[in-house]
């Protein structure tokens, strides 16, 4: 296929067999009422309907927080972790309950699924999620997806809906994933001041460069802001998964079948290629417990020429980690070149590093990061 016959991004959402779409707190609920009926009602008639049209859905979606602030009587989202905590355990059972009976309207059954930052960065948990949801859309059920905000701390937050939202879309191997708030689009400046202009279409992160980015909100029900739409959105597509961002009252339009596709919103055209689950999680979700200071040949070799890591091209460690934690690899200028599954506990390095492998004693000759355990996180210097 020549790169013109290539669809658009819009033509490629509009096809998607599997779509993952994410909502925010405050195209949810409000205030005065918590969950807003009409709302949430309106979001559903447009997942059910392209759930007829013949796509499997996932939905994360945010609100748990906002949906409890109404019944424990607080006026504003609560600052400290127990209160928040309190008011998603409230809020997780009125949103469920809400989503079951607005999806029963069309005879769908839904399975809510809270998830962790741990389920994302230990590997086991991750792909426990990924077992989970597809097993769930094999069910035909349409899975509701949440961090789970009455057992994470702010040390191990995966940070905003929308992250997770990119990462539950590499999980399971969506086609496409809508992201849902209170903003139209991206806007090549403040769309408060005039002469700000909508952009349509972002073929590549590097183009955002020239984009003005609100600072995330502070608002008094979600967390997020357009920066972490950008974020969320770029890993996605630079995973090769389009992506479109728009207002949750668009939601009919966003979610249009038509072969053109969506009209609304800004589309962001895939800019890389799909990669294995196990290298996503690598460069997007895993705990760094370490890194490996590379000379200039082994960048080169690694990046490069995707080879393993051997013990010879590194001149530095630190970090506490075993074997089989993941570690950043770290170039001559002090950039995180690689992240990578090392093979070595931090105590067993100093005495190898430097060192030709057949200067090690034989059960030593071992790579001490392996190709297939590496994701490049950017190009070798010139």
């Amino acid at each position: 296929m020549t790169p013109r016959s290539v669809p658009g991004p819009r033509a490629q959402l509009a096809a998607a067999r599997r779509l993952v779409v994410k909502v925010g707190s405050s195209s949810l609920t409000s205030l005065d009422g918590g969950i807003d009926p009409g709302r949430l009602d309106r979001l559903v008639d447009a997942l059910a309907a392209r759930r007829a049209a013949g796509s499997q859905v996932v939905l994360v979606s945010s609100g748990a927080i906002a949906a409890g602030l109404a019944p424990l009587r607080l006026t504003r989202r609560p600052r400290d972790l127990a209160t928040q905590q309190a008011a998603a355990a409230v809020g997780q059972l009125l949103l469920a309950h809400a989503y079951s009976a607005s999806f029963a309207r069309f005879d769908l059954d839904i399975g809510q699924v809270l998830l962790t930052a741990d389920d994302m960065i230990r590997r086991s948990h991750y792909r426990n999620a990924q077992r989970t949801l597809e097993r769930l859309l094999g069910l035909d059920v349409l899975p509701v997806v949440n961090e789970n905000d009455t057992v994470a701390t702010d040390e191990i937050r995966v940070g905003d809906n929308d992250r997770l939202a990119a990462l539950v879309a590499h999980i399971v191997g969506a086609d496409g994933l809508v992201l849902l708030s209170d903003v139209d689009g991206l806007y090549d400046g403040d769309p408060r001041r005039p002469g700000s202009s909508l952009v349509a279409e972002v073929e590549h992160p590097a183009d955002l460069q020239a984009v003005e980015i609100a600072k995330p909100g502070q608002g008094t029900l979600g967390r997020g802001g357009m920066a972490t739409k950008i974020t969320a959105a770029a890993m996605a597509s630079a995973a090769g998964v389009p992506v479109l961002l728009t207002s949750a009252d668009e939601v009919g339009a966003a979610l249009d079948v038509a072969p053109d596709g969506p009209k609304v919103g800004t589309a962001f055209r895939p800019s890389g290629r799909r990669m294995s689950a196990r290298r996503f999680w690598l460069r997007h979700a895993a705990d760094v417990q370490g890194r490996l200071d590379l000379d200039a040949g082994a960048v080169a070799a690694v990046i490069g020429r995707r080879r393993s890591l051997l013990a010879a091209g590194i001149h530095g460690i630190s970090g506490d980690f075993v074997s089989g934690d993941v570690v950043d690899l770290v170039g001559p200028g002090g950039t995180v070149v690689a992240r990578g599954v090392v093979g070595y506990d931090a105590g067993e390095l100093p005495a190898i590093i430097g060192r030709r492998t057949s200067e090690l004693p034989p059960e030593q000759r071992r790579e001490v990061v392996h190709a297939d355990d590496l994701v490049p996180l950017s190009d070798p210097a010139p």
